[in-house]
């Protein structure tokens, strides 16, 4: 039962389990939906014509009985081949249909009405401003009309829309459109029909006046396909690097992976109310307007990076996602991890693979291992779930595309893309499982992947103690390793994971050695790769306990350990600080680099705040001093990579790092650090900082990356908490020529103790109080201000104008960006942080439950804080959970926090 139709907790008790998957009793030949749009209601015509499943011999010996889901729905009529049935012939709900004594094959046609005006959970059909969308993953195609709402009930769909044409002169559905014209009394009509099967969560319909960008793409077998990208008026200069995304990800598919787009028409449509990113409706994406509207003025480089990237994404959903989809919710790691992979690499080709790779490396290591450590820990392949928008999680899209990274270095990318052909083959017009992913993997390639499943069915994050023993009488190096995970919400104990674990030697000097392996009862292949040829290695973890010797030094070697961060691990390493050093500085594995660099800055805080702890006095090391000087003065450094490496470790990474978090001290011992390091550094980063904004300023090909150093270098000059550093952020924020050094000096200036920074948000706000996403920019700049009187700025900003609850993008920019990037005020002493939070989540649940769960998340690791703070989150996650309606998606992730030990 819903929240509503109950109307307290218990309502919300039933768990789907992996394990119960029946076929489907029915099988959907055809569906021919017509939708007639009104404002003040909406009806629905579905035309389904089904055959019974006769392929299941469980199911023959079923009841003829269908049952058809549905939500808020108000059902008009319904016939059975042609003629109407009386009311005593079935029986049906605001949630479900159901009808017995069915005949093998039969059409059904079924008439209801909806509100699309009224649906603020933006599931199903709703309006964004004055235009209507739809959202139909995971389980939204409901909210329109009763249907077998299930990925694997797959059905050619024909499509026809009705509207107003003055207030509609657009509309849009999936496939190609094959009939169109006007109505009587100024209405209109298109039908559109998508000849591949596919299942109601990839249905689209959108119906509005937008402004139009035009193109066409010819693809590898030489048809052309009309490339189309509908936004709001007015916004048609800032979509041009979506289209040019679009191309670019449309030709790598085709040189990579041979895959080749299917219709005639490939359409985008931006629009600002949506709860996730964007969204792969087959020929018909419909985009979070974040992830298409970009320009110099308006967009910072990284909007840009991210435009392109969930561009790519949402196109490459097409053959991975849409062609071959999922048998159930609980597969759905099958297409997102997959798809997370290819955009991923596609990124990488298109920008710079060093800095991709670190990018996503932090997202599993700020977030994805927190996660893995919480009361929403699962594995990638859940077993259970109460509501499935709780599980479209970091660990599913960003950890199963790590898993996918690992089958890739086990088989090799020749491999691994033989593998995928082999997929294709097979499961073209299919909804599957990761194990048909996995066995067209195994069969490609001749390989034995039984151990590596233990990441599809094992939740937690793997961690490897690795320990060395120098023999310098002969010359021999040994590694023992020992593999564990700890225990996770109903997974006490763990099997051993395959893990591919990538590494190099190397000398005092900095050099890499040759590797010799002597002696090892570990599977290993030293790679053949150009310039590191012979000096680097692969091993696969496959137990407990393993070694590995390697003979032929001259001397201790160091190690550098998970090259590439070659699985979603944690290795633990007894590396002293000259030894990090040294691989800082020398290691030409970008990510061992900048890990090094990580571990250093880590190891220093936590120190401080044991040192707080015990009320010593506070010092800098020397060494660490010296070290970050010396990489500021190396004129060659890709400044990409320098700027990551100018990049301190996340007070959200660092709480990670106690089992019962010292907050006050972790945060003054943070702040100190950082202070600490810009006055240490204060000559080399203003000198780093003006020969960046000079390169940045010119037309080189990477201005962007000279921004990025620029900005992470005014970063720490602005916590220095001198006023040089915010002198040079005002003199950048009033000479700035686009979006990124315009937001960064603005965040510097309005995080300081600036007494006139007012002025300048002010200044921001009056410039580009007319661009909804700027906008949202400028409110998560005050939202993650570190002083005390944020909390009161926030309440006043949720009633600003420009502010609105029922937009995710508000609440994101807002909220969220409190909630995670503010963890100071946040998590602090008095409460008045969760409280903020538990308001908003209060008022959400009402309005949008997806977004609610999102935010309530917030509170899941509060059991490793102090007594009170335990209480004071406890508190709040108690009067969500309690609330007389509270919906399931957000009293899954609440009741779990509680549970949670």
């Amino acid at each position: 039962m819903t929240a509503n139709s109950q109307g307290n907790k218990s309502s919300h008790s039933e768990i789907k389990y992996r394990r119960d998957y029946k076929s489907p009793a029915f099988f959907l030949l055809e569906s021919k939906i017509y939708l007639k749009l009104s404002e003040q209601k909406t009806t629905v015509i579905s035309s389904l014509n089904f055959k019974r499943n006769l392929d299941s011999e469980e199911l023959i010996e079923q009841p003829r009985q269908l049952i058809l889901n549905g939500v808020k729905l108000k059902l008009l009529d319904i016939s059975l081949d042609g003629v109407s049935m009386p009311r005593s012939s079935y029986q049906f709900s605001e949630e479900y249909l159901l009808i017995q004594d069915l005949p093998d094959q039969f059409t059904l046609e079924i008439t209801t009405e909806i509100n699309p005006q009224a649906n603020t959970s933006l599931q199903g059909l709703y309006k964004s401003g004055d235009k209507y969308c739809t959202q139909c993953e995971a389980e939204g195609f409901r909210n329109i009309t009763y249907f077998p709402d299930r990925p694997d009930v797959m059905t050619i769909f024909t499509t026809k829309v009705e509207a107003d044409k003055t207030k509609y002169p657009f509309l849009l559905s999936n496939g190609n459109l094959i009939d169109s014209g006007d109505l009587e009394n100024g209405k209109h009509f298109a039908t559109w029909h998508d000849p591949f099967p596919k299942p109601s969560y990839l249905f689209a319909l959108v119906a509005g006046n937008f402004d139009l960008l035009e193109d066409t793409f010819i693809t590898m077998s030489g048809r052309e396909v009309a490339l189309k990208i509908y936004v709001d008026s007015g916004k048609l200069n800032q979509c041009h690097h979506a289209m040019e995304s679009l191309k670019k990800a449309m030709t790598w598919d085709e040189e990579v992976y041979g895959l080749e787009y299917d219709l005639d028409i490939y359409m985008i449509v931006a629009v600002s109310d949506f709860n996730m990113g964007a969204m792969e409706n087959k020929g018909l994406n419909v985009f979070n307007t974040c992830f298409v509207l970009a320009n110099n003025k308006t967009a910072t480089d990284a909007d840009f990076e991210d435009v392109e990237s969930v561009i790519a994404h949402e196109y490459f959903h097409n053959w991975t996602g849409n062609r071959v989809t999922c048998r159930d919710w609980f597969q759905l790691t099958l297409k997102e991890g997959l798809t997370v992979f290819r955009d991923q690499e596609f990124s990488s080709d298109m920008n710079s693979r060093a800095v991709k790779r670190l990018k996503d490396v932090l997202a599993i290591k700020n977030g994805q291992f927190a996660e893995d450590a919480g009361p929403m820990s699962h594995p990638i392949r859940p077993d259970s779930y109460v509501e499935m928008n709780n599980f479209y999680t970091q660990t599913v899209y960003s950890k199963g595309a790590e898993v996918i990274r690992m089958i890739e270095t086990i088989v090799c990318n020749s491999g691994f893309k033989k593998g995928m052909k082999l997929y294709f083959e097979r499961h073209d017009g299919q909804a599957v499982t990761c194990e048909d992913f996995i066995c067209a993997m195994e069969d490609a390639n001749n390989v034995d992947l039984s151990l590596f499943r233990n990441w599809y069915r094992q939740a937690g994050t793997p961690e490897l103690d690795v320990n060395a023993h120098w023999d310098s009488s002969k010359g021999k190096y040994t590694l023992t390793i020992t593999q564990y995970c700890k225990p996770t919400p109903g997974q006490p104990h763990k099997e051993p994971f395959l893990i591919p674990l990538r590494l190099a030697l190397f000398s005092k000097a900095g050099e890499m050695q040759n590797l010799d392996i002597a002696n090892s009862d570990i599977k290993c292949k030293i790679v053949d790769n150009g310039a590191f040829s012979g000096k680097e290695a692969v091993i696969e973890i496959t137990e407990h306990h393993q070694t590995i010797v390697f003979s032929g030094l001259n001397e201790k070697p160091i190690p550098s350990l998970l090259r590439g961060f070659s699985a979603p691990i944690k290795l633990h390493f007894g590396f002293s600080d000259q030894e990090l050093a040294l691989l800082l500085a020398f290691d030409n594995d970008s990510y061992s680099s900048w890990e090094a660099g990580q571990m250093l800055m880590t190891k220093l805080i936590v120190n401080l705040t044991g040192d707080l702890l015990e009320d010593k006095p506070l010092s800098f090391p020397i060494e660490l001093e010296e070290t970050f000087n010396n990489i500021l003065e190396v004129k060659d450094a890709d400044p990409n990579l320098l700027a990551m490496n100018l990049s301190t470790p996340s007070l959200d990474f660092l709480l990670e790092q106690f089992q019962e978090v010292p907050w006050n001290e972790l945060v003054n011992a943070y702040n100190y650090f950082n202070r600490t390091l810009a006055i240490k550094c204060h000559g080399n980063l203003l000198s780093t900082y003006d020969r960046a904004a000079s390169m940045a300023d010119s037309d080189r090909e990477n201005a962007s990356g000279w921004r990025k150093l620029q900005n992470a270098c005014l970063s720490l000059l602005g916590k220095a908490e001198e006023t040089e550093g915010i002198s040079l952020a005002i003199k950048q924020f009033k000479q700035a020529k686009e979006m990124t050094n315009s937001l960064a000096s603005l965040k510097v200036v309005a995080h300081s103790q600036q007494a006139d920074k007012t002025k300048w948000l002010d200044t921001f706000y009056q410039r580009w109080q007319d661009e909804e996403l700027v906008l949202d920019k400028w409110f998560s700049v005050q939202a993650t201000n570190p002083e005390r009187d944020v909390i009161n700025e926030i309440y006043q900003l949720l009633e600003h104008a420009d502010f609105q609850i029922s937009n995710p993008n508000k609440v994101r920019a807002l909220i969220t960006a409190f909630a995670k990037g503010n963890l100071e005020n946040f998590h602090r002493l008095d409460g008045v942080g969760y409280k903020l939070v538990a308001d908003v989540i209060i008022k959400l649940n009402k309005i949008n439950p997806q977004i609610a769960a999102r935010l309530t998340s917030s509170f899941n690791s509060w059991r490793k804080f102090d007594n009170s703070r335990k209480e004071l989150m406890k508190h709040q996650l108690k009067r969500i959970v309690e609330l007389e309606n509270v919906s399931a998606d957000v009293y899954e992730i609440a009741s779990k926090a509680l549970a949670y030990n």
